[in-house]
């Protein structure tokens, strides 16, 4: 399809056909039992078992309202339902499937708080009307996405956050703008240039990128000629303002209204578009520049509520990005191992910032505050060389509308065993995540979406990082830091410490790998954990330095904590986690028993991919 301006109001709403309803809401409901089970929210009865399955049966607050199903239960507490045996019944009769009622019927189960409700109620219904659109318009098959491009491979993923049933709500758009700046239409577009006054707005980066050397290399000479006459043409000094990007939804329904008193006064002066054409990315305020693959990423604020965040940017924190990216990259850059496994960060090398007086009296985190900022970020492709592909990590969790997985459709293109295949993406992806963990004690947020993955004939051979300023931790308080990047110390627990490979990678990665491989891998779960044991035990025998650490940050022991995403945003759906303080806002309950534990006491040997007793 082409951009919204060229559909009829009709055609916004073609997707939403009662077929495709139907699938959509029996998806959801499927993951939501899963998910919410996993977060011990549901009150299930196992009723007995059939050709493999176990059959369960799920109450609701409503006593007449019960649902059944079959599944079967794997590590981490994980269900794997069929979808196609969830039913719901009511006094003996079964009832269509409805996901609002679902929540509805669930609603004091989950403790979803009243004036929370109407909220997580619409991003539901949001999540479901984007998955109905994906489903009815899906460009490329499993098999086929192998032979895709990075780009098409993004606009592809029919999946948000694995763990949130809510992943997709984007509230603020409405049909039209939906099929202009959501991923998975399609679409491009240009973005809105302003000039925001040195007395409101800030510029910083790291030294290879000052001012004048960015803004010309993203416009080009031409255009900032034009929108340096457009000022001068109002009696207006060029060099006391700052050209900044601007999403254009944000330009439309946010700063020309809210901003009204800096746009009148001069403040900020509105210069037109910029010529390049940009495609949002699964983050939906991070840009791809589709005219100049070559240049920066362009990251801007979106005052959209999704997944529990408004989507500003702070023009707070835009001061202390560049810092943390210079220091983070010099930390990489100069670590041997690191340089070894190919490891590597698209850096947040410059921001721009504008501060509105009004609402900052009232708080500096209001989500009023965070509306007008951008950052630029370093494109992937000068990451690789030109016998390497791109592709978002969250591609190996994708399945096609027929159900079928794209990351077994690239093993098999692949060549090489499903065995080797996994060794060599462990390599890439947790390797590195280990040595950071136990080294520096610096944690990354690595889930699918936050992940580069760069592949050779199909098989990974490196991870490429993003959002390394807003979502990187540091846990050691010995490391000095620049007085900009502090705000990165946490002080934990060595409990919580390991909680970075437990929580973020093994239940909200692996578990949802381990399930897609072996529905259609026909791959051992037992076999895949092992492997990811083997790879944490070699890197701690070749690193033998850091025992201690290894002792206290026990990525063995027995059980860890129950993180739970979902509790967390059913209770504030609007502002799930305070950024200030992120580990305080974590919901545990329970433990999981920690799937590699049985192999705390074994070793490699030195010359053989195998674990042996250590005797």
């Amino acid at each position: 399809m082409n951009t919204s301006d060229t559909l009829t109001l009709s055609d916004q709403t073609s997707h939403l056909i009662p077929e495709v309803w139907a699938l959509v809401n029996r998806n959801l409901i499927r993951k939501a039992i899963g998910e919410f089970t996993h977060e011990l929210l549901l009150d299930l009865e196992l009723i007995g078992q059939k050709e493999g399955w176990e059959i369960y049966k799920m109450y609701t607050d409503i006593p007449e309202v019960i649902y059944y199903f079959n599944a079967k239960k794997h590590v981490l507490d994980h269900l794997q339902i069929d979808r196609f045996s969830i039913i719901k019944m009511k006094k003996d009769e079964e009832i269509e499937l409805d996901a609002l009622d679902f929540i509805l019927e669930l609603k004091s189960t989950l403790g979803i708080p009243d004036d929370m409700l109407p909220t997580y109620m619409e991003e539901i219904t949001s999540t479901l009307h984007g998955a109905a659109y994906k489903y009815v318009y899906q460009k490329y098959n499993a098999r086929e996405l192998v032979e895709a491009d990075f780009q098409e491979i993004e606009k592809a993923m029919t999946e948000g956050h694995p763990c949130f049933v809510a992943n997709n709500g984007r509230i603020g758009f409405n049909t039209s703008q939906y099929h202009h700046f959501a991923p998975e239409t399609q679409t491009t577009f240009s973005l809105i240039w302003i000039a925001g006054h040195k007395t409101k707005a800030d510029y910083h980066s790291i030294a290879t990128h000052t001012y004048n050397v960015l803004i010309e290399n993203e416009l080009g000479k031409e255009m900032v000629l034009l929108f340096n006459q457009k000022l001068i043409a109002l009696n207006l000094n060029p060099e006391d303002y700052i050209f900044m990007p601007v999403h254009p939804w944000q330009w439309d329904t946010k700063i020309s209204t809210i901003f009204a008193q800096d746009i009148a006064q001069q403040h900020i002066v509105f210069l037109g578009k910029g010529n390049d054409q940009y495609a949002a990315q699964q983050s939906i305020r991070t840009l791809f520049n589709t005219t100049h693959p070559e240049k920066l990423y362009t990251k801007t604020a979106l005052s959209i509520l999704n997944m529990g965040f408004m989507r500003g940017l702070s023009p707070y924190y835009m001061e202390s990005t560049p810092v943390i990216t210079d220091w983070i990259s010099k930390l990489v850059e100069q670590d041997e191992f690191l340089i070894q496994n190919k490891f590597t960060m698209l850096g947040e090398i410059a921001t721009v910032g504008y501060r509105n007086r009004y609402y900052e009296t009232l708080g500096k985190t209001k989500a009023h505050n965070k509306m007008l900022s951008a950052l630029w970020r370093e494109s992937p492709f000068s990451k690789i060389n030109k016998n390497q592909k791109l592709m978002t990590m969250a591609a190996f969790l994708h399945l096609d509308k027929d159900g079928n997985s794209l990351v077994v459709e690239l093993i098999k293109a692949s060549s090489v065993s499903v065995e080797v295949w996994l060794e060599r993406y462990l390599q890439a992806y947790l390797v590195p995540l280990l040595h950071c963990l136990f080294e520096y004690e610096l944690v990354f947020m690595p889930h699918g979406e936050n992940l580069i993955m760069v592949l050779e004939n199909n098989i990974p051979v490196k991870a490429i990082m993003k959002d390394i300023t807003e979502e990187i931790a540091i846990f050691d308080e010995t490391i000095e830091l620049p007085e900009k990047a502090k705000r990165l110390c946490i002080k934990v627990d060595n409990e919580i410490k390991a909680l970075a490979i437990f929580t973020d990678v093994f239940d909200c990665f692996f578990r949802f790998l381990s399930d897609i491989l072996v529905m259609q891998g026909g791959y051992s779960e037992t076999i895949l954990w092992k492997q990811v044991a083997q790879c944490i035990i070699k890197y701690q025998q070749a690193h033998p330095q850091l025992s201690e650490k290894f002792k206290k940050i026990d990525l063995f022991a027995p059980e860890f904590k129950r993180c739970c995403l979902n509790r967390l945003q059913l209770m504030n759906t609007k502002h799930m986690l305070n950024l200030a303080d992120p580990v305080e806002s974590l919901q545990f309950k329970g433990t999981l028993k920690n799937p590699i534990a049985a192999y705390k006491d074994i070793r490699i040997r030195n010359s053989q991919s195998e674990l042996v007793e250590d005797n």
